[in-house]
């Protein structure tokens, strides 16, 4: 029974009460106004617990702060389906260092192309991220991982351990699920870092806060296939040239364009250049010689 089916059904039942007490007369007693009266209820238990079943969703989803019967925050798994509509971004561990590579997203060609990076961020010189999702809310996350690191370093005079930096943007972003009148933010990370502690570190976070540490893990547009395609193929102790071979063939079997160029990628690595971290961004021209030399597109032919 749909909605419609229940608001006739009431009306027709309160329209025809007063009308059967009054066919009623004096000769009703009191037990008979009683089992009338009660019957209305009865009459509508199940049609309204339908009716309610139907609209669960939209009672539980309109705030972060309340959790469904089946204990789940719908605007949470909200801004996570908001990043399976994003660019794919890629993140390989490997023994010498971490690969970041990302899908950039043209929505025009009439689009004036960026001079700067758009899915890689540098946070701190030690600590790198690659981000799929709304910019917008990515750019406040990034400026907020930039000035706990920078406290950090000028309180103790030493780099900020990755994981611990991790864990403090992870905090601001599990706090925007927690109180009333505001959203999750609706970006995902792979963080790439060195430290002294653990060595090369990947890190994934999403919009619930919750983080992990991975070997190779896949954020965005077709995430799901590339991490199946990445636990096939991924290899212990991998080299880092190995790790952009890698990268580059997943992300080149799961974007949604036709043909990969060096204009709709971005690649960049953390690795050690004589005892300290460097974070190098590919260029355009030598992301498509790698593209050439890896077999994943053809070389153009000089007409």
């Amino acid at each position: 029974m749909d909605e419609d089916q229940i608001s006739v059904s009431w009306i027709l039942n309160i329209c025809v009460l007063p009308k059967r007490l009054e066919n009623l007369g004096n000769n009703t007693s009191p037990d008979g106004y009683k089992l009338i009266v009660r019957s209305l209820p009865v009459l509508h238990s199940s049609a309204q617990f339908n009716l309610d079943s139907s609209r669960s969703t939209l009672r539980y989803d309109s705030r972060t702060t309340i959790f469904s019967p089946e204990g789940r925050l719908y605007q949470v798994e909200y801004a996570m389906e908001a990043i399976g509509n994003a660019g794919s971004a890629i993140g390989i561990l490997s023994k010498d260092g971490v690969v970041l590579v990302g899908e950039k997203k043209v929505t025009s060609k009439l689009l004036q192309t960026s001079t700067s990076t758009e899915k890689m961020y540098k946070i701190d010189d030690h600590v790198a991220c690659a981000v799929a999702g709304i910019m917008s809310d990515a750019n406040i996350l990034i400026n907020t991982a930039r000035v706990a690191a920078q406290r950090y370093t000028f309180s103790y005079q030493t780099p900020m351990p990755v994981e611990q930096l991790v864990q403090s943007l992870c905090d601001t972003k599990q706090g925007y699920t927690q109180f009333g009148g505001l959203r999750p933010f609706g970006v995902s990370f792979l963080f790439a870092g060195w430290d002294k502690n653990y060595g090369f570190q990947l890190y994934m976070s999403d919009p619930s806060g919750n983080y992990g540490g991975w070997k190779a893990a896949a954020v965005g547009a077709n995430n799901q296939a590339a991490q199946s395609m990445l636990k096939q193929d991924y290899k212990e102790e991998i080299s880092r040239e190995e790790a952009v071979q890698l990268a580059l063939k997943v992300l080149s079997k799961t974007m949604d364009s036709t043909s990969l160029t060096a204009e709709k990628l971005e690649l960049a690595e953390v690795f050690l250049d004589g005892g300290k971290v460097k974070y190098q961004v590919c260029s355009p021209e030598n992301l498509g010689k790698m593209l050439v030399k890896y077999g994943v597109t053809q070389a153009p032919v000089d007409t």
